[in-house]
């Protein structure tokens, strides 16, 4: 216990989308960052395996996983106008779901206390009947489910500071009490869901939290949401597992953001995180990559993101 694990597979890089925000370097300039990073002697790098069938459809309705394999393989070049996709993207999708299951199992076997899942296609735009926003399969809702389904976790939470509302992750768990999830997002922004009053269903009533931040939000404003709401509410939960759909669009240079987030933000949330995990006494954190589109500042919010999940 006490590295971090890093789950990838180089066939995330196959996932070959053209001329498109969401492309193979952001891989490429993450996982350099992270082998060269002050801390590097603590992640433990580890191959996952491609999620199952069964592990999927626990999130996806079963017409709509083979919709999209079919409509994938046989050469669809995209899904709509925000969703390229080429030939390896069914193999990539069904490893980045798998590299988050993979993550579950390792904190949950103990290979490492916290972990990071540099993936793409990102997931958390995926409904359990749609693909849409770059994302085919929905990764971290595939991994809460797991945690319920195949470690026996009877509450998970999922924290998602991207600058988009994870949309298809909150479509996927609405009604259901034992998944908290709860989401900081930039108000007005794709893809127009997220607003406060949008808090679960039947018994999944009040699990589910919108807090949409203006345009210029930065780690003053981020900071003193995470510490007066968002721990709170978690702590209150107390989950067996937080996982976070890690997001680094809301950074201050991101082409795709208008938010004012640097990497100093995005250590002081992660901190925030790990912290309440050991609280709650188990200290899994498992994370997974969403969006994030410039380079530079991406990489420099990873290895600060990542460099928190590794701190003793």
């Amino acid at each position: 216990m006490g590295r971090t694990g890093i789950i990838y597979n180089s066939i995330f890089l196959l996932h070959d989308t053209g001329d498109h925000p969401e492309h193979p370097n952001r891989l490429r300039a993450i996982t350099r960052a992270l082998a060269e990073a002050p801390f590097a002697n603590q992640l433990e790098w580890e191959k996952p395996q491609p999620a199952t069938i069964k592990q999927i459809e626990a999130v996806h309705a079963h017409d709509y996983v083979r919709w999209l394999e079919e409509r994938i393989l046989s050469g669809a070049g995209a899904l709509d106008r925000d969703t390229p996709v080429c030939h390896e993207s069914w193999d990539a999708a069904v490893m980045a779901a798998g590299a988050a299951v993979t993550a579950v199992d390792g904190v949950y076997e103990g290979r490492y206390a916290t972990a990071f899942c540099p993936v793409r296609p990102p997931g958390h735009h995926a409904e359990p009947g749609r693909a849409m926003g770059f994302c085919l399969l929905n990764n971290i809702a595939i991994a809460a489910r797991h945690a319920i389904n195949g470690r026996g976790a009877r509450r998970a939470a999922i924290v998602d500071f991207d600058v988009h509302h994870g949309n298809g992750t909150q479509k996927a768990f609405y009604d259901d009490p034992a998944v908290l999830y709860i989401s900081t997002h930039q108000i007005h922004h794709y893809p127009g869901t997220g607003w406060p009053e949008e808090r679960g269903a039947g018994a999944g009533e009040g699990t589910n939290l919108n807090l949409p931040l203006e345009a210029g939000a930065g780690d003053r404003e981020f900071m003193a949401l995470f510490d007066a709401t968002i721990i709170p509410t978690v702590r209150k939960f107390a989950p067996e597992l937080i996982l976070v759909s890690a997001g680094f669009d809301a950074h201050r240079d991101d082409p795709l953001g208008g938010m004012d987030l640097t990497e100093r933000g995005y250590a002081g949330m992660t901190a925030m995180l790990v912290a309440l995990a050991r609280e709650l006494g188990h200290g899994r954190v498992v994370s997974a990559l969403e969006g994030g589109y410039n380079l530079e500042a991406l990489a420099k919010s990873v290895v600060a993101h990542v460099g928190e999940l590794a701190r003793d």
